[in-house]
């Protein structure tokens, strides 16, 4: 039979959103005990006193959670430049064989474009090209023989440049999406490299976005 303390975290660890408000002491620790009371009760098989479980909960150690605070707090105060882009489109298609050929007569067409912005996603089924809003028509040209699955416009970008030892530190993208989540910003599309993350967002949200980063990295 698991412990009480056992249980407590194991339930609490589910939400990293949860832990991680109660490392900052932002939540109602009796409130959080009534409400998690049921479950630890059906997995212990017996009755459970509320101040029991407000014991286990307050001798949770901060731990890994702690830690990773700080290695974030290093990342995020080390972010170089921001580079913002709008007006732009995406473009969802199903993989297929024909696929790579498009790609090809999409990319020598825009490749002596210096200011274009051009982006892809390839996941197992599907690819995702981001491109400027004045490539639309080309991109239908090439792939109008391809299955498109989605099509979003009114979009614009934010590249974070990220110092190196953000591959070394979990949690940094995380860190980054919660405050855009915690503000409305719905993301797009997610574009990274070894030391940039790209965020796509609808242009009504991209000044709001700005803003939410560029407050993170006074912050530190």
């Amino acid at each position: 039979m698991s412990s009480i303390s056992k249980v407590t975290e194991t339930i609490i660890n589910r939400s990293p959103f949860l832990r991680e408000a109660m490392t900052e002491n932002l939540i109602n620790i009796s409130a959080l005990a009534r409400k998690i009371k049921p479950e630890i009760e059906k997995i212990t098989g017996k009755e459970i006193k509320e101040g029991a479980i407000v014991m286990a909960i307050k001798r949770m150690s901060p731990g890994v959670y702690h830690k990773l605070n700080i290695k974030i707090n290093n990342v995020i105060g080390g972010i170089g430049d921001f580079l913002v882009r709008s007006d732009l489109v995406d473009f969802t298609y199903e993989n297929s064989e024909s696929i790579r050929l498009a790609q090809s007569q999409l990319i020598q067409h825009i490749q002596d474009d210096k200011d274009s912005f051009f982006t892809l996603c390839k996941g197992i089924t599907e690819t995702t090209y981001i491109v400027n809003s004045k490539f639309t028509s080309d991109i239908k040209h090439f792939f109008k023989d391809e299955n498109l699955k989605s099509h979003n416009k009114d979009l614009s970008s934010i590249t974070v440049k990220l110092p190196k030892m953000n591959t070394e530190t979990y949690g940094v993208y995380y860190y980054i999406l919660k405050h855009l989540a915690w503000e409305g910003i719905n993301i797009e599309q997610v574009v990274s490299t070894s030391n940039e993350f790209t965020a796509i967002v609808k242009s009504d949200d991209i000044d709001v976005a700005f803003k939410i980063l560029m407050q993170l990295k006074r912050n530190f």
